[in-house]
């Protein structure tokens, strides 16, 4: 397989990541250098609720270290063909009873993609959860304690959605699945030889 290059989450307005990459306010996730503009990725497709989007990410290069990183968008998971709200749907439903492959008729995207989802979402369930949990603690210090939801599914969502929460408190208006990514580093459902990035 081939390598792929670190990932950074930013933000979905071009605009705004170009501005961001001209004045160096973008840090490396390697070094913590400053990353400036360094052409773009190849290009690609990606599904969404509302059909299909071209998506071009951005490559940025660290005036430091030299390293290279891919800025895939916060509406995106590494990996993953479908937009994160999407996905985080199929989530949602899941701990809320439905089967795959009636959450992939209602959205619209095939049972095995969905199943395949499910199944990762449920092997990294844990992981998540403390993952998050240690977001929601990081973003809200005042925060008291996280009440489990019901199972290991649900208790993953509910870190995330807490998460999430912190996220608003701190930063402003956030989409849930989004600061997910963001917070995850994208690598919400990939394997475990993409660990979650450090809480900072």
């Amino acid at each position: 397989m081939p390598e792929v290059a670190p990932v950074l989450i930013v933000c979905a307005e071009a605009v705004r990541v170009e501005a961001e990459l001209a004045d160096g306010l973008l840090a490396c996730p390697s070094c913590r250098g400053r990353l400036g503009p360094w052409g773009h990725a190849r290009g690609r497709v990606l599904r969404c609720a509302a059909g299909v989007r071209s998506l071009r990410p951005r490559r940025a290069r660290c005036r430091e270290c030299a390293g290279t990183h891919v800025l895939l968008p916060d509406v995106c998971l590494l990996r993953r063909r479908d937009e994160v709200a999407v996905i985080g749907a199929a989530i949602e439903a899941k701990v809320a009873g439905a089967g795959h492959r009636r959450i992939g008729e209602w959205l619209g995207v095939p049972k095995d993609t969905v199943r395949g989802w499910l199944r990762r979402f449920a092997a990294r369930a844990e992981q998540v959860r403390a993952h998050f949990t240690r977001w929601a603690f990081a973003l809200d210090p005042e925060l008291g304690a996280v009440i489990p939801a019901g199972g290991v599914l649900a208790d993953a969502l509910e870190a995330i959605a807490v998460a999430a929460r912190g996220w608003v408190l701190r930063f402003g208006p956030g989409e849930v699945w989004e600061v997910g990514s963001v917070l995850s580093g994208g690598v919400l459902l990939c394997n475990t030889s993409c660990p979650f990035p450090p809480v900072r």
